[in-house]
């Protein structure tokens, strides 16, 4: 075990929920040897088993919920609510990935050849090292290890050093499900310890990864030279669009829920809203009001709208994004300062107006509550305004116009959109990703997240008895007429 220990704290008061260990690079060699002496017999367990084990652990996250979910808000800090949704999601992704324990659909297809079958089929990778951030603390862990499970990879886990708790609880069930020993293997500490030795292990042929674009960056690069199958989940900068026709009450409602929800704190929050002229004004009093009557407490108190941000280095960060939002020119409506009594993290929702596309406000991840109005004249301007950042995960429009709803649809450079609601809400059954420099390519949840975690083989069945050459031995047919 590490002999180092570091601490959780609790960001709405600063208490300490637990210690735990800070693993080092010999720690990870430990984990990773026991998955991967575990997948030898995991591999071959049937995937309708694999899917009833996570049938079950989906039943005891159920039975759990009431815990895991005022757990989350004090180790994490998210609200009631939103925390017991992120427990719904990992149950929702649990049931759904069991239930590809009697799919995992490969596909078969015609030989040109007499008396010859082809099929491909899905194959397990090996030991997935899963990197997952604090923000989604139980629902994320599912997104990962639920597909990569069913499919037959056993994994070594590296939560975020923000929610070990969360994590360990996470595994806890898990293993109650029946999960075996050594399937599922926990690493704590710090990405440039713990993250990075599992990222560069030569035993680890997979990694999926849920962070910041400069630290998927590094991962990509720390696991090129083993030439490693790498999923990235990066970072976002969404737009909302509210057009001249819009329900402008419904849009503040999908805003305050984008911008504020998570305490901002989430890669798919709507930090930008790109506003037609024609209701500008209206939607802006309105917004600003909205924002101004949000509650900020822990948590786990029920009237509380917004809890803490994470962390020290989070507020400072976010102050400062509001120190440059001025800088630039931006008008500063409501918020842009820390709030209570210096026991916790918290930050007022801010809103800037007569913000401009290129500020750096209106380009760069914030993960805070703050969001930035952009005033623009026509549809097209605002498509050009949502696509001008170099992410491009989430978008949204509020309009009554069907026609440029689809042209949004169309020619939003986002891997998710969505009409007439916020930039948040994905469901597990559809794949979740995006498109630019929010990831590379892959998507989590759906059918899509299996391949992230398998290998496609192509099987060839010749019962013909005799050699046969494909395109050799079928050249003497008659040409079609």
């Amino acid at each position: 075990m590490a002999a180092e220990t570091f601490d959780s704290i609790a960001p709405a008061t600063g208490e300490v929920l637990g210690s735990f260990p800070r693993s080092s690079a010999a720690d990870v060699d430990r984990a990773v040897a026991a998955a991967k002496a575990a997948f030898e017999d995991w591999r071959l367990v049937p995937a309708p088993e694999r899917g009833n084990i996570l049938f079950r652990f989906a039943e005891l996250l159920r039975a759990h919920k009431e815990e895991l979910t005022d757990l989350m808000t004090r180790e994490m800090g998210k609200v009631k609510a939103e925390a017991g949704g992120d427990v719904q999601e990992a149950i929702d992704m649990s049931y759904y990935m069991g239930g590809e324990g009697r799919r995992l659909f490969g596909q078969t297809t015609p030989s040109e050849l007499r008396d010859k079958f082809m099929m491909s089929v899905r194959m397990p990778v090996g030991v997935v090292g899963a990197i997952t951030p604090w923000n989604f603390p139980i629902a994320i862990p599912a997104w990962k290890l639920t597909p990569a499970l069913v499919c037959g990879n056993t994994v070594v886990l590296k939560p975020a050093e923000d929610t070990p708790l969360l994590a360990d609880r996470f595994v806890q069930l898990l293993a109650a499900a029946g999960v075996p020993d050594g399937v599922v293997n926990v690493v704590h500490g710090y990405g440039e310890e713990a993250g990075d030795a599992l990222v560069r292990h030569p035993d680890v042929p997979v990694i999926t990864f849920t962070g910041s674009r400069e630290t998927g960056i590094a991962v990509t690069k720390a696991a090129a030279d083993l030439l490693k199958h790498v999923h990235l989940e990066l970072g976002g900068k969404n737009a909302i669009i509210v057009m001249d026709d819009a329900d402008v009450e419904l849009a503040v409602d999908g805003i305050v829920w984008s911008a504020f929800g998570t305490t901002g704190q989430r890669c798919t929050a709507a930090s930008r809203v790109i506003v037609h002229r024609a209701v500008y004004d209206d939607l802006q009093a309105k917004l600003v009001a909205a924002a101004d009557r949000l509650r900020l407490g822990p948590g786990w108190e029920d009237e509380t709208d917004v809890g803490p941000l994470i962390n020290r280095a989070a507020l400072d960060k976010v102050h400062s994004y509001t120190e440059i939002g001025k800088d630039e020119g931006a008008k500063l409506l409501t918020g842009g300062e820390a709030a209570g009594n210096g026991d916790g993290f918290y930050y007022r929702p801010t809103v800037f107006g007569d913000a401009e596309p290129g500020m750096r406000i209106a380009q760069e991840e914030i993960f805070g509550p703050t969001t930035a109005l952009i005033p623009v004249d026509s549809f097209e301007e605002a498509v050009a305004a949502a696509n001008s950042v170099r992410y491009g995960l989430s978008s949204s429009i509020f309009t009554r116009d069907v026609n440029r709803a689809f042209r949004a649809m169309r020619d939003l450079q986002t891997g998710i959109t969505y009409i007439n609601a916020g930039t948040t809400g994905a469901e597990v059954h559809l794949p979740f990703g995006g498109t630019k420099e929010t990831g590379n390519g892959h998507r989590e949840a759906g059918q899509a997240a299996l391949d992230v975690f398998t290998e496609w083989k192509s099987i060839y069945v010749d019962y013909s008895g005799k050699l046969q050459r494909a395109q050799i031995d079928n050249q003497e047919r008659p040409a079609p007429r």
